[in-house]
Order: structure tokens, then sequence, then C-alpha cells
């Protein structure tokens, strides 16, 4: 399953649970699932059952698959994450059949709506469970020793991402890239909401380094974990919202990352809460 030359950019031609007027009467899936193409799947959390709503992403390769982040939600009873995951791999190994195929648990970084889930996989078999933590996160890719590597995390037949240390919305953030889609999955740190920012001049050093890759790779999307803009330019849903009837698409693309860059540069040492029409620079007071 090895990608020969460039990704080819696929739209994301989904519409994405969004919420309703009414939580108790919400009738959406607890998780939705959207099969991207035939070895990728993006999964979003029922906004009813959790007003993150965050996206995570499964990816399948030759030798085994991964998980990046496990959702709001601990119990399986609310949010069945791994019932769904086995579900998808079951299908995936019955159109892929092979023996000892495994899964790899990892996160964009370790806020409580992209590790909830962990648990549910504490016990599967043939599963390893990368912590999202500084201390266990960051020697799994070698980070602890040099934050500038690129990690790299071999799925077998040819699909290997390209892992970077990104802090700036935490310090222990970290960003994919994935050669056969093109997807740089940038977790909090850069998606169509508000992008809080807890240290400042990391997040700038991060911003330089997302544009210096993405000027260096073929990025089809840039995906994170939320949406909290509404269609109007600059203007966000409330936090906590529950009902998001008119959200613009998950995906952003590599110009948002030097739009982010300029505004940056123009805060320079002065950060304060900066609209751009997609989202909102946010950083901590």
């Amino acid at each position: 399953m090895a990608a020969a030359g460039a990704p080819i950019a696929r739209p994301l031609d989904v519409r994405w649970i969004h919420g309703s007027p009414s939580a108790k009467h919400n009738t959406d899936p607890d998780i939705q699932v959207h099969e991207y193409d035939e070895h990728t799947v993006i999964l979003r959390q029922n906004k009813a059952i959790n007003y993150e709503a965050p996206f995570l992403f499964l990816l399948f390769g030759a030798e085994r698959a991964v998980l990046i982040d496990t959702g709001a939600t601990a119990e399986a009873a609310y949010f069945p994450l791994r019932a769904t995951v086995d579900a998808l791999v079951e299908a995936w190994l019955a159109r892929n059949p092979r023996d000892g195929y495994g899964l790899l648990v990892l996160h964009t970084h370790p806020h409580g709506d992209h590790v909830a889930g962990d648990g549910q996989f504490a016990d599967r078999p043939a599963t390893t469970l990368v912590g999202a933590d500084l201390p266990t996160a960051w020697p799994y890719f070698g980070f602890d020793r040099d934050e500038e590597a690129v990690a790299l995390v071999d799925l077998g037949g040819g699909r290997v991402l390209k892992c970077l240390a990104t802090p700036g919305h935490h310090e222990a953030a970290v960003t994919y890239y994935d050669p056969w889609t093109g997807f740089l999955l940038t977790g909090d740190t850069v998606y169509p909401g508000r992008l809080y920012i807890d240290d400042w001049p990391a997040f700038r050093r991060t911003v330089e380094r997302l544009v210096a890759f993405a000027g260096s790779h073929p990025v089809t999307h840039v995906l994170g974990c939320h949406i909290e803009m509404t269609r109007e330019p600059g203007v966000d849903y409330p936090i906590r919202t529950t009902h998001q009837p008119d959200e613009p698409p998950l995906q952003l693309t590599p110009a948002h990352l030097d739009r982010i860059r300029a505004a940056v540069a123009e805060l320079g040492d002065r950060p304060r809460r900066y609209p751009l029409d997609d989202l909102i620079l946010w950083p901590s007071e």
C-alpha cells in the first residue's frame, strides 16, 4: 500500500454531526465515522455527549493501525470508542487479511478531551498505548533528546508518519504528517477555532516550523481536532456550545499557517486575542 508520488487531495465530502438544539433529544450517533479512503478514517465525537466534540484519526498500515487521540469521555457506555475502532479494524482486516495485526494509540497532547478514552484500550490485545504526558510521549518519539527531531512511526507497507514536537498550546503537543493522505494533523495547535496558546514564544517557534515543514512536503489538508468557528469570518461559537449548525469545514490549508505566522509576527512580544477569518489566536493572560 505504499503511496506512489504526491498524495491526492481528495475533498472531505462530509457533513459533520454538530449537535442539536436539545442534547437530551439528540439522535446522532455517539461517534461519526467518515472513511476518507480505504485506509483512513476520521471520527468525531457527538456534541451531545461532550461539547468539545473532538476529532480522532484512525490510519491503517500494512502491519498495524494507529489511533490518534481517544476523545473526551471515558465511559464506553456513552462513548463506545474501542467497540467502534474494533469494528473498523475487523472490517479492514476482512478486506486485507493478515495475522498479528496491531494497534498503536498516540495523542496530539494530554488535555482531557484527547485522552479520556485511553482506559478503553488498556487491556486490548496487540495494542501499544503511549501516554500523552511529556515524560512518556516525548521519550517515545525521541524529543527528550532532540526537540527538533522528526520522529518516524512506521505502520508498514510504506505508510510512515512523520512526527514533530510542536509545543505552544501544550508543552507536550505533537503534530503528525501522513504522506499517504498528505494530512498534517495539528491537534489543538491549528484548527478552525480558538487557538489557546499557553506558551507564546514556543508557539511562535512551532508556527515557523509548521510553515517550513508544509513548504517542503505535499500537504493536502491541515486537520485539527475541533471546530469552534461559525461561517461568519472571525466569529466563533460561545464556549460550551452544544449546537453548531453553521460550522465551517474542518480542513484548513498551508495558507492558513502563513496567515498565522503573519499575525504572530504582527503581535510580536505583545500577544493578545487576534481574530482571523477562520480561527482566533487566543494567548493565555
